[in-house]
């Protein structure tokens, strides 16, 4: 709650600003192709805690993104949001015989709240903070490269329910983003309890947190005055 207050209070500032100063205020649209991974920390049988790392999982879609810019000038501006991501990780137990293979992910609703700066009709660094709210689970198993089992599952507490992060990133010429992002919570819950055969277990009982790199087209750019040919006519002037 202290964070979505912080939020409330940040975006009323900036509206009480943008009516004092005058600045630029619009809106902005793109979807992002997703590359994730994660930190896996784990333990075996005996207690001992290793790190793993993971496979790399792609997701193209679903993965729109809204942004409401306010730009104080052409160098600094802030932004907020919404967005609908398709977030998550692969994961290969290396102790296991069987190659048992995990893949799990969620649906997200998020709420982005940041900075840019640079030249920000041109080329721009960007940084910020996510809230995000998982309402769509899924996970399948595999074992020897088969699926076994397959589950998804709506607003589920196998994952944690707040994901917060921080991103990070920058918008080329002619529109052309990338960006990267941490996930400083943990992606399930580990206090899970599930029965299998009549028996309590805890099968998310370690640490999990997503990283990612992302490639979208014109994140922060104001479609309504955005023109490629427009870059080459403000360098001749």
């Amino acid at each position: 709650m202290k964070k979505l207050t912080f939020i409330i209070i940040f975006l009323t500032s900036i509206g009480a600003f943008a009516q004092e100063r005058g600045p630029k205020i619009y809106s902005s649209f793109a979807t992002e192709m997703i590359f994730s991974f994660a930190t896996i920390e784990n333990q075996d049988i005996d207690g001992n805690v290793y790190d793993q790392g993971n496979i790399m999982r792609w997701a193209p879609v679903i993965n729109p993104q809204w942004m409401l810019n306010v730009d104080f000038g052409n160098v600094f501006g802030l932004f907020t949001g919404a967005a609908i991501r398709n977030v998550g990780y692969i994961y290969e137990n290396p102790l296991d015989p069987n190659n048992t293979k995990f893949k799990y992910r969620t649906y997200n609703f998020g709420i982005p709240v940041g900075f840019k700066i640079g030249k920000l009709d041109k080329m721009l660094l960007f940084g910020g903070y996510e809230i995000e709210f998982p309402f769509a689970y899924k996970e399948k198993h595999f074992v020897n490269e088969e699926k076994v089992e397959k589950e998804i599952i709506w607003f589920t507490d196998r994952v944690e329910p707040v994901q917060h992060s921080l991103l990070a990133g920058i918008q080329f010429p002619y529109g052309a983003t990338l960006k990267f992002k941490y996930y400083l919570t943990n992606f399930h819950n580990r206090d899970y309890i599930a029965m299998v055969d009549g028996v309590e277990t805890m099968p998310y009982d370690f640490k999990s947190n997503i990283f990612y790199f992302s490639l979208a087209w014109n994140l922060f750019s104001n479609w309504k005055e955005y023109d490629p040919k427009n870059y080459k006519k403000d360098e001749m002037r």
